[in-house]
């Protein structure tokens, strides 16, 4: 067969080109004509808002609120061990898992979307700790939509790997917030590194004995001061257990003695009042490593070659990428934090975020619940993002909870929530 080069590809109009890249046409009405297949995955159909952000060098595209492209479940909200940074320290919330009815009505959603959502195992418990857990899996791949599911690591055995893997399991995130055994069990406080290292170890050669397609690992690390000094080793670590993917995400305090723990001090002034800088790629060396340093210190909104460092987001990651969660219970929320209601510190000061549902899959199915005229004129709404910023301001009672702003809006309102800013993350 003939090789064909990149010119010729777009010579002959091949819709793929370079990685990441995509090409598509213009018609004489100025309009985009997108590959269809490509306009199904992204929820671009005829009569659909599409919200798009311009730049310099030209435009980007956000995916419609109408598109679900992600499940977030919540098998239980138990776990087996009392991390220092969960919410459920300070939890008053009875304890549960998801029953058998309430996760095959989200079976029975899935099923009537297309392309067919992924599902991500989380919340805030321990998912292998959910008895149905592999069954759970392995209906959902059957279902032809991927699945990932994040853990703590420490029921993870040899048994568990394999059976996950012939699950189906796509990908599998692990929380490991330090190198050192000391240094991770102040934290994961009734956990052992060494015990999660075998774990993560036995995951990593089951993955090589089974058959393709094989689940990726990914790892998830909670920076703060007491751990910061082991995120280096933990890349090293992580790569030695074959992880592909790393996550590092800021802390949110849920108790007092955790305040001070934060990374962010800073951050979040310097990303509205910062001038911008733009740097080209340079080696960091001996030469370099000094000035780079104090120029990351300065409070500039940074961008290196073209990629910011900082600056403000207002962007939610969960309605950005047409995302849901489901609780335990059946009850449906817009993102993972408005599953629960908690009390956290916001820039040491208390504050109280209160839970949010748009309903029960109990009572309702999924199609009806994520196509409901108030939840997409939610959803709408946190698209535009025109909340007050809580996040930064702290100069009224309204910004100690989330049910409402000084602009206006009602609840729940998204101000202060540092996952619009891109200081807490989740997979």
């Amino acid at each position: 067969m003939k090789a064909i080069n990149s010119k010729e590809r777009i010579r002959r109009g091949d819709k793929k080109m370079s990685r990441g890249q995509r090409s598509a046409s213009v018609d004489s009405g100025g309009r985009i004509i997108l590959p269809p297949e490509m306009a199904l995955r992204y929820g671009f159909l005829p009569g659909t808002e599409i919200f798009i952000e311009e730049f310099l060098d030209g435009i980007r595209l956000r995916l419609p609120v109408t598109h679900l492209t992600r499940v977030y479940v919540e098998p239980t909200n138990r776990c087996n061990l009392g991390c220092r940074t969960c919410m459920r320290n300070e939890w008053t919330e009875p304890l549960g898992e998801m029953d058998e009815a309430t996760f095959a009505r989200i079976l029975e959603g899935l099923r009537k979307f297309s392309p067919v959502p992924e599902v991500f195992f989380g919340g805030f418990g321990e998912p292998l700790a959910h008895p149905r857990i592999l069954e759970m899996v392995s209906a959902v791949k059957e279902t032809g939509g991927a699945v990932e599911l994040i853990t703590n690591g420490t029921l993870l055995n040899r048994e568990m790997s394999e059976k996950l893997i012939a699950a189906g399991l796509d990908m599998l995130w692990v929380s490991l917030d330090g190198a050192k055994p000391e240094s991770y069990a102040d934290i994961r406080l009734g956990a052992a590194l060494p015990e999660v290292i075998a774990n993560l170890s036995a995951f990593r050669d089951a993955c090589h004995l089974a058959p393709p397609p094989r689940p990726r690992l990914g790892i998830v690390f909670v920076a703060m001061k007491r751990n910061i000094a082991d995120l280096p080793a933990v890349l090293d670590l992580g790569g030695h257990v074959g992880a592909q993917n790393f996550l590092v995400t800021h802390l949110l305090p849920y108790t007092a003695e955790m305040r001070d723990e934060i990374l962010y001090s800073r951050a979040l002034g310097d990303s509205v009042f910062g001038a911008s800088l733009d740097l080209p790629k340079f080696d960091l060396n001996e030469e370099t490593r000094e000035p780079f340093y104090q120029i990351l210190r300065s409070g500039k909104n940074i961008a290196s070659a073209g990629g910011r460092l900082g600056e403000i987001n207002n962007l939610c990651p969960f309605v950005e990428k047409g995302a849901t969660a489901v609780c335990w219970d059946g009850k449906v929320s817009p993102c993972l934090p408005l599953l629960h209601g908690n009390k956290n510190y916001l820039e040491g000061r208390e504050r109280v975020s209160s839970p949010y549902a748009v309903g029960n899959i109990r009572e309702k199915d999924l199609w009806s619940l994520w196509n409901e005229p108030e939840y997409l004129a939610l959803r709408r709404r946190v698209k535009i993002f025109d909340f007050s910023p809580c996040y930064i301001c702290g100069g009224c009672s309204l910004s100690e909870g989330n049910l409402e702003d000084c602009f206006g809006n009602s609840f729940p309102v998204c101000g202060g929530c540092l996952w619009a800013q891109g200081v807490i993350r989740c997979p």
